[in-house]
């Protein structure tokens, strides 16, 4: 007469940290599992793999990850596009993105004490308001500031 061990399996989903569903009993001993009463008892079992864990089984993103590639594939080509810049990337995402970089190289310069806090200020001023155009144009001016300073 079988033993009903699904309480056995649930200490050892408990003691394990695992689903109900993920701990296997090997068929030949289940007269130790059923004997065992302990949680020493059920460790001991699980390093003689009278017990064992089934691995974790994910989903599968192959076909997902292939399906994003073909979709980035198309479009993307000069001709391909409708819909003018605004449309494909608005306006404020651009400046948003153009502020950012802008700020993080105004701070970096003001890290490096490459310009004071005074003039740090003036110029983070001048990328709010739109003044400074990009990148290069930003360090221009920090070239310009640093040579008014040294005269």
């Amino acid at each position: 007469m079988p033993v009903n061990l699904h309480a056995k399996k649930q200490l050892v989903s408990r003691i394990v940290g695992v689903g109900v569903n993920r701990v296997r009993f090997d068929s030949d001993h289940l007269d130790d599992v059923a004997d065992a009463i302990t949680r020493d008892d059920i460790r001991s079992l699980i390093t003689a793999n009278t017990i064992t864990i089934k691995p974790f089984k994910g989903t599968s993103r192959g076909r997902a990850k292939t399906k994003k590639i073909q979709k980035s594939k198309r479009g993307a080509t000069q001709g391909s596009k409708k819909g003018r810049k605004g449309a494909r990337v608005g306006k404020k995402t651009v400046y948003v993105n153009k502020v950012r970089a802008l700020r993080y190289i105004l701070k970096i310069a003001k890290d490096r004490k490459e310009i004071t806090n005074d003039v740090f200020k003036t110029i983070y001023k001048k990328i709010n308001g739109n003044t400074v155009r990009n990148k290069a144009h930003l360090r221009s001016i920090i070239a310009e500031t640093k040579s008014n300073q040294k005269s």
